[in-house]
This record gives C-alpha cells, sequence and structure tokens, in this order.
C-alpha cells in the first residue's frame, strides 16, 4: 500500500523549501502551477497538472518511489475557479461534490501504490476562529465527509520559528499534526523532507537501495 503525508503550512512556512535536499532525480514532483522552486536546483522528473486524472496516471507511472504534488490545494482551487461561474443553484453543490470526489480519488489511488511509494501531500493550513488549525479545502464535504487528514497516518505541519524554517511532528490540540508513535522523537525536526522520507523509510522497513 502505497503512503499518502500530508505537509502543510502557511504560505512562506518553507513547505517547497523542504525539497532541497533530495537528489534531483530522486523524486517525482507534480507541479499544480507552474511556479519556480524557492531554490536553484532542478528536478529531473517534473510533471505539470492540476487534473486529478493526469496525476493519478503519473503517479502510476513515476520513475522514482518518492513523489511529491506541490501543492493540492490549488488541485482543488483550479477546478472550483474553472467550474464556478458557470454553475449556479444546486449546480454549486455538484461542483463541491466533483471537488470532494477527486480529492477521495486520488487518495485512494495513491494507497494503490506499492508498499515502497510516499506520495507527499504539500497544502495550505487556515486557522479558524477558535485557534484551530487544519488544512484548507474548498466546500464542506471535505472537511465533514471525506476529512483529509483522517486518511492519512503522517502529517507534518511547517512552521517558521526565530526565522528558521522546521517541521512540527506531534500536535500541541490545536492543529491536526500527527505521526505514528516513536517514529519522530522530537517535536520539532528540520525543514528537510529528504531526512523525513528516510526516517518513515526506516520505520515501515521500505528503505530504498540502488536498483530497487
Amino acid at each position: 500500500m502505497g503512503n499518502a503525508i500530508l505537509i502543510y503550512g502557511k504560505s512562506g512556512s518553507g513547505k517547497s523549501r523542504s525539497l532541497l535536499n533530495f537528489e534531483e532525480d530522486e523524486i517525482f514532483l507534480v507541479k499544480a502551477i507552474d511556479k519556480e522552486l524557492p531554490f536553484r536546483k532542478k528536478f529531473k522528473y517534473v510533471y505539470i497538472s492540476d487534473d486529478v486524472d493526469a496525476i493519478i496516471n503519473g503517479l502510476e507511472k513515476m520513475p522514482t518511489k518518492t513523489a511529491v504534488i506541490d501543492d493540492l490545494t490549488y488541485v482543488m482551487t483550479s477546478k472550483f475557479m474553472s467550474g464556478h461561474t458557470a454553475k449556479k443553484g444546486s449546480a454549486q453543490f455538484d461542483l463541491y461534490n466533483d471537488i470532494a470526489d477527486s480529492i477521495w480519488k486520488l487518495i485512494l489511488a495513491i494507497k494503490k501504490l506499492p508498499g515502497n511509494v510516499n506520495v507527499y501531500l504539500i497544502m495550505h493550513e487556515e486557522t479558524s476562529d477558535y485557534g484551530d488549525t487544519k488544512v484548507r479545502t474548498i466546500g464542506r464535504l471535505l472537511d465533514q465527509k471525506v476529512c483529509i487528514e483522517g486518511m492519512v497516518t503522517i502529517a507534518l505541519r511547517c512552521v517558521t520559528k526565530n526565522k528558521q524554517h522546521c517541521f512540527l511532528t506531534h500536535t500541541d490540540g490545536s492543529d491536526i499534526t500527527k505521526s505514528p508513535e516513536d517514529m519522530f522523537q522530537e517535536d520539532e525536526i528540520p525543514n528537510d523532507l529528504k531526512a523525513v522520507d528516510t526516517t518513515i523509510r526506516e520505520y515501515y522497513g521500505t528503505t530504498i537501495t540502488k536498483g530497487n
């Protein structure tokens, strides 16, 4: 079973920056929006699409064991922005349903990938008036019925402290951050998705060696 992992945070919190330490041929990078990365390195395998079916097809054929969708929030936004002006009344509810269906379909497709495949779903966060932070979605169906964070075991939050980016690995009760017991010893770890990927693979016994 493939592993879907949430990486979420505010804009500028280091979500994309966390890819820096991957080698150029180590990841399959899906860009929902064609924008430059916040560092000089160029990755070899880059696919630009905001269409869920196309993304699933790309994941099924990808040449690596690690993929990053940067970011899933804009996959939803693109579908909404391209359809909301043309739909009125009950048709707008159908649009929200379509968005929820597509994200549900994507995560289930990831879980059907081989067990040594990790797919990182980068998303923006939002904080309620009560101070609770979760991933930003579109439509109540995704929040109330699908609940993206409930479909994954690992959700790491990107934050910036003292001008340094880092990942939070455990929740303080006000967000959806989570990870399996003993996977990460510290509540805060460096903003390095390559190191995170290595830790996850060691925990699950899916460490990649040359040729596999």
